[in-house]
């Protein structure tokens, strides 16, 4: 990578960390929900519930996450650890959000269930763990865990501008890129990987490289692909 990309790259990343780009972004549920815990509204795993089905719904354009992610905080009644540790959610076979059904929903809200009956808060969890004890998929060592890198970077970046800190025993070098089709495609327009491949191997490869250019915060490039992506949508 030369210095100019390089410098870009930092200079989107400064840029785009900033709030007023994402009002509307699945961030600013448990943004919200962190408001209210630094009031004592609210309690961690208000945040962490809030976090995880709005990262399970951030995929498609983000009108569509933000009015379904409202639908799904307003059948909790902005409550998710109440409404979670009740054990009556809706379940049918209509839409939450494209492909995710409410019955899906209902089954996530199970599995946090059984999960905060053991614990307190899920930062303890690795992405295993969380890919199969509450998203209820498969193990495979092999997959990027998108929605799930995303949800930490949230929780454990602690800059105090967009995401929200509220990890305290975790390490923000240790995060992972969330990688989609997007981000690859920009990642490899930008000589961050030459991997075709969207796996574990592939996050690892951006999240090094970015190591590179932010250290002890490789996940700060995330803004700068948001930048990146805004910039050359003109």
């Amino acid at each position: 990578m030369n210095e100019e990309t390089r410098d870009m790259l930092i200079s989107w990343a400064d840029k785009y960390n900033d709030p007023q780009y994402f009002r509307e972004d699945p961030i600013a549920f448990p943004a919200r929900m962190a408001e209210l815990y630094r009031r004592g509204e609210r309690i961690l795993a208000d945040i962490e519930i809030t976090a995880l089905i709005a990262a399970h719904l951030a995929w498609g354009r983000r009108a569509m996450i933000v009015r379904d992610s409202i639908r799904a905080m307003d059948e909790m009644n902005w409550r998710p650890y109440d409404y979670v540790m009740k054990g009556k959610y809706r379940d049918d076979a209509s839409s939450l959000h494209r492909t995710v059904k409410w019955s899906e929903f209902a089954d996530i809200c199970s599995r946090l269930r059984e999960t905060y009956s053991e614990r307190d808060s899920i930062e303890g969890m690795d992405n295993g763990e969380i890919r199969c004890r509450i998203f209820g998929r498969k193990p495979d060592p092999r997959a990027p865990d998108k929605k799930i890198n995303m949800m930490r970077r949230w929780m454990v970046r602690d800059d105090g501008k967009v995401d929200l800190g509220l990890w305290k025993n975790s390490d923000k070098a240790a995060l992972l890129i969330p990688l989609d089709v997007h981000v690859h495609d920009v990642a490899v327009d930008l000589g961050l990987t030459s991997r075709r491949q969207k796996d574990i191997a592939t996050v690892r490869e951006i999240t090094d490289a970015f190591a590179g250019i932010f250290p002890g915060d490789p996940c700060k490039g995330d803004f700068a692909l948001f930048g990146y992506g805004i910039t050359h949508s003109k």
